[in-house]
């Protein structure tokens, strides 16, 4: 960590978590700090508590003790819509859009929301009045051809990566302090990915806190500053890809060496 960023207080801030699920320990005294402008990668087998750490900081879940604070402000067992208003936004490995609707108005709705009506919606510009000019704006740049039909068919009839991209837009409507991905790789081809990774550089670069859910590595480390890595529910190391994968824990609990050495060629 930087002397600066020591000095300087998380955006994001989870502070000794746990949670429980009758006899199993998703999570066991976790504690992260995220800074403004970090790309975060969370890692680790299936099961290890990455997804409940997402559903406990937008308050999809109660931790069991803990407090989980978004600039100084404690946000532990907040309802989900309250979070989102302070501008802490999510993707769903399952995405979750209106599927009923035309891809458009899924974002439509989100502008109309108390957040985007108080800052002014994407990027401000006081376009508010006109929505469906300003949907359609978002996702041109998360990736529709905004000359096509694509944004004005039904959701439903969206291919993966259209949906990926449209959780994503969903999220920017609100604009966002922090969007925490949950697995948005997951489901794409390789061309699909490769396209999807300058788009969250280009997040980061417009001033956007990232938290990624993820397990295409070699993809997560070419945007991720930073990595932690969980295994049955506890934190097993947190630093840069380089100190992650070298750390002989990782490589026993999770990876093996042979899976460590393929990952490690993705500088």
């Amino acid at each position: 960590m930087t002397e600066e960023k020591k000095q300087a207080l998380p955006i994001l801030e989870m502070k000794g978590v746990s949670k429980a699920f009758g006899g199993v320990q998703a999570l066991d005294d976790v504690s992260l700090q995220v800074f403004e402008g970090d790309v975060l990668g969370i890692i680790g087998p299936n099961g290890s508590g990455k997804t409940t750490i997402v559903n406990s900081i937008t308050g999809f879940i109660r931790p069991s003790s803990g407090q989980i604070f978004f600039r100084g402000r404690e946000i532990t067992g907040k309802k989900p819509h309250r979070i989102a208003d302070m501008g802490v936004t999510r993707t769903f490995q399952v995405m979750r859009p209106y599927y009923s609707l035309p891809a458009f108005k899924n974002l439509v709705i989100s502008l109309c929301s108390p957040r985007a009506r108080r800052t002014g919606g994407w990027r401000g510009g006081g376009r508010l009045g006109d929505r469906k000019t300003v949907a359609i704006d978002i996702l041109e740049e998360i990736g529709f051809e905004r000359d096509s039909h694509i944004p004005f068919k039904i959701t439903s009839t969206l291919p993966t990566g259209y949906l990926k991209r449209l959780e994503l837009a969903r999220c920017l409507s609100l604009k966002p302090e922090i969007i925490i991905c949950d697995e948005v790789f997951s489901g794409l081809s390789m061309s699909e990915i490769a396209s999807m990774v300058p788009l969250i550089q280009r997040l980061q670069d417009d001033g956007i806190t990232i938290v990624m859910i993820e397990h295409r590595l070699r993809e997560l480390f070419q945007v991720a500053n930073r990595v932690m890595v969980l295994n049955f529910g506890s934190k097993l190391i947190e630093g840069t890809p380089d100190q992650v994968m070298a750390d002989e824990r990782v490589k026993e609990a999770y990876f093996g060496s042979e899976k460590v050495e393929e990952v490690m060629t993705y500088a």
